[in-house]
């Protein structure tokens, strides 16, 4: 599918956005995991979440469907010996990684195509150093096959070279089926839903700076318990990123966005947003599943450019395309350095963000770790193609938005994988004239 974006006049208009994607996928793994049920509203819809309740179902997890989200119940017995396919989600393939390592069941773990591009080394290695059973392909990547160890798994402490929830998380989660505590050390924090949630759900999670602990086994061999909880997930800030961008940089435009979760260790688009002088305002702040939420509100302002890097990275690494987007229309230049991580994601979103903000007629740079744009540019719309990467494909639609002309973009069904009301949206903000959707050969 292609979508074909009009410059608009505005961007205006008031979202409530899908609940979080990285809680959501933690909600549902974590509820396999719990005594009881869990009970979890406000499920976002897209492709990745539902990858990760395929396969707790697989495994023998039950889910019902409950008025505005569901009902998890853990298996009555696991099931092993089954590929799971993890589609286009790292968060399902290296978390799931942790669990299965730790109980030990016998599972392979494969994706698509892009996925399957993806390191798995990073998470493999250390679950080897627990005692887990656990093999790459000779390049590092999946299929990821899992077997039970052939001794028990020891806790361990493990410093990590790069900040990443989801190889931490993949290690705490192994960790609490070994013996004795097991610790990981982050060079910068990353995004610390699970541990947030698995201290609400009753494991006593401790934190020295970065450094993050579990325990292991109690001394009569049990794991500890996790105790189901009812969540209400706020809104998606990485989602929010694409909205508070847009309504930033157009000119005449007003956006508020409801009910986001504003955890400090996901909010370096904030700080970002505001260096450059973004006019968004926090408002009607609260708590929710744990974790902190706010209304968010922005309008356009004028803005400038910035320096990326260091320990706010970590913060903001999957909304790095999208602060591209909105350094075309700053002053000045707008660096991000230390982001190398970026290459490893759904694509190679250095040189893809590079590539298509180019074809729009942004003057940006490509830089090993990162890129450089020099604003404000004058963006003109052009034929550009998200590569099969939802971040990228709202990313390029935004930039089609402040671009003159129609932008033609290729691949716009990728959105779907964390927003499938994305364009819809788009639509209902910046008028129904602004997205056209065709097919690809149309």
């Amino acid at each position: 599918m292609r979508a074909v974006v009009r410059g608009a006049r505005g961007v205006n208009g008031e979202l409530s956005l899908p609940g979080d994607k990285s809680l959501a996928h933690r909600a549902l793994l974590f509820g396999a995991l719990a005594d009881g049920e869990m009970r979890v509203r406000g499920l976002p819809p897209g492709g990745d979440v539902a990858s990760t309740r395929s396969c707790l179902e697989t495994l023998g997890a039950r889910f019902e469907d409950i008025p505005g989200g569901v009902r998890v119940l853990p298996p009555e017995s696991w099931r092993t010996g089954e590929t799971l396919d993890c589609g286009n989600s790292g968060t399902t393939t290296r978390l799931l990684a942790g669990v299965l390592a730790g109980l030990g069941l016998a599972t392979t773990l494969d994706g698509d195509a892009s996925l399957r591009r993806r390191p798995m080394r990073r998470v493999a290695d250390p679950l080897r150093l627990l005692g887990a059973s656990v093999t790459t392909r000779e390049d590092g990547c999946l299929p990821l096959i899992i077997a039970p160890p052939r001794d028990r798994l020891d806790g361990i402490r493990v410093e990590l070279a790069v900040a990443s929830a989801q190889v931490k998380s993949a290690i705490l989660l192994a960790g609490l089926f070994a013996t004795g505590p097991t610790t990981v050390v982050e060079p910068a924090l990353s995004r610390d839903h699970t541990e947030r949630m698995l201290a609400a759900m009753g494991v006593d999670v401790q934190r020295d700076g970065l450094a993050v602990t579990v325990p292991g086994r109690r001394d009569d061999g049990a794991a500890p318990r996790l105790h189901g909880l009812t969540l209400d997930l706020p809104g998606d800030i990485s989602t929010a990123a694409f909205y508070l961008a847009a309504g930033a940089m157009r000119p005449g435009s007003s956006v508020i966005l409801r009910g986001v979760g504003i955890n400090p260790s996901r909010t370096g688009i904030l700080d970002a947003l505001h260096g450059m002088g973004a006019a968004v305002k926090l408002a009607n702040e609260r708590t929710a599943a744990g974790e902190p939420v706010a209304d968010l509100a922005t309008e356009s302002s004028p803005m400038r450019g910035i320096s990326i890097g260091g320990d706010l990275v970590p913060r903001l690494i999957d909304e790095l395309p999208i602060l591209a987007v909105a350094a075309t229309a700053a002053d000045g230049a707008t660096e991000v350095r230390d982001a190398a991580e970026l290459r490893h994601k759904e694509s190679d979103r250095i040189a893809t963000t590079v590539t298509q903000l180019a074809r729009l007629g942004a003057d940006i740079h490509e830089r090993p770790d990162g890129f450089t744009i020099h604003g404000p540019c004058r963006l003109r719309g052009a034929e550009v193609d998200a590569g099969g990467d939802h971040r990228l494909a709202m990313a390029l639609a935004v930039a089609a938005l402040s671009a003159e002309g129609e932008t033609v973009i290729s691949g716009a069904e990728a959105a779907s994988v964390s927003h499938p009301d994305f364009w819809s949206d788009v639509a209902r903000l910046a008028g129904p004239d602004a997205v056209r959707l065709e097919e690809e050969n149309a």
